[in-house]
């Protein structure tokens, strides 16, 4: 009976001081696992340091080991994504470079993934990253939940787990250019298990994850997968609408009858101008999230463009 294959997917930035070692871990850890053949993915989304040059030497020296090599930094969800659907094995495992989420957990997933759960989630429980970071990403997971009008969304999951060939099959069938990997795991359905761990604190090399990018990952699962922000604006506006013609009339009023002794202030005016004005630029700037994103989708522009295959013909 031939082996199953398990194909590690490996998502890497300017990671030249981690990804020997999360590929030295790697191995070790299937050493152990000889019922299973494995193949390990790196995706290099354009790194500007050696990380490609110490990719392509560890290609040479194991034939497991397979490089994709972007033709530039395509971000970070494109890139995940696209290597994430590459591999033809019966299991894939996302795991980042920084080492900060365990390889350990693996042999977990994987013993999950024989049990018959088709997708295996790790999940954050704590964390040894920066305690304002952390929970911040707890508050926006709370707030996407409340806002998700579809899909249930998996707290403190970052897409490290296990994902069965068949739920591959499903996401290589989606035809979006910025796909969000969180909502379609919990929209596709299937059998789903969570695996809770600590995250651990990188070591090596500095995160490229900065406010913006943190922004752009939350911006995009709201954006996607509720429409209330829109209604909030549309209630919003009339409720605002009512009070504003209520204190115009009530103002009219009190002014027609009391000329001399009430006088209006420009302070209240300018209080007022502000508010809405402000309240105005907080949902244009959100309809411009949404209006952004459909025009990113409907230009069907590919996940990445490959500069560079290595180790797939082997």
């Amino acid at each position: 009976m031939s082996k199953k294959l398990i194909s590690v997917v490996t998502p890497c930035y300017n990671e030249e001081g981690n990804v020997e070692r999360i590929h030295a871990e790697v191995k070790n850890i299937f050493k152990d696992l000889k019922d299973y053949d494995y193949e390990h993915l790196f995706i290099d989304n354009g790194s500007q340091d050696k990380t490609v040059s110490i990719l392509k030497k560890i290609a040479e020296q194991n034939p497991n080991v397979k490089v994709i090599v972007n033709a530039r930094n395509f971000g970070f969800i494109r890139s995940s994504f696209y290597g994430l659907i590459q591999p033809e094995g019966d299991a894939v495992v996302l795991i980042f470079c920084d080492l900060q989420d365990p390889p350990s957990l693996m042999v977990d997933f994987i013993k999950k993934w024989e049990e018959g759960y088709q997708v295996v989630l790790g999940v954050k429980s704590s964390s040894k990253e920066n305690f304002i970071v952390f929970n911040l990403r707890r508050l926006y997971y709370f707030l996407a939940g409340i806002l998700s009008e579809e899909v249930e969304l998996v707290s403190n999951f970052n897409g490290f787990g296990l994902y069965d060939h068949q739920v591959i099959e499903i996401l290589r069938s989606i035809n979006d250019p910025y796909p969000f990997l969180k909502g379609l795991i919990s929209e596709i359905g299937f059998n789903k298990t969570i695996i809770k761990y600590q995250q651990n604190v990188r070591t090596q090399g500095k995160s490229s994850f900065n406010f913006y990018r943190l922004y752009d990952v939350g911006m995009l699962g709201i954006t996607t997968y509720s429409n209330l922000p829109l209604r909030v604006a549309t209630y919003l506006g009339s409720f605002l609408s009512l009070c504003s013609l209520t204190i115009a009339g009530v103002t009219l009023i009190l002014k027609i009858l009391f000329w001399d002794y009430f006088p209006i202030g420009t302070a209240a005016i300018l209080v007022g101008l502000f508010f809405l004005a402000s309240v105005q630029l907080f949902f244009i700037g959100m309809l411009g999230e949404y209006i952004g994103l459909m025009n990113k989708r409907m230009l069907k522009r590919p996940l990445v463009v490959e500069r560079e295959r290595i180790n797939f013909d082997k």
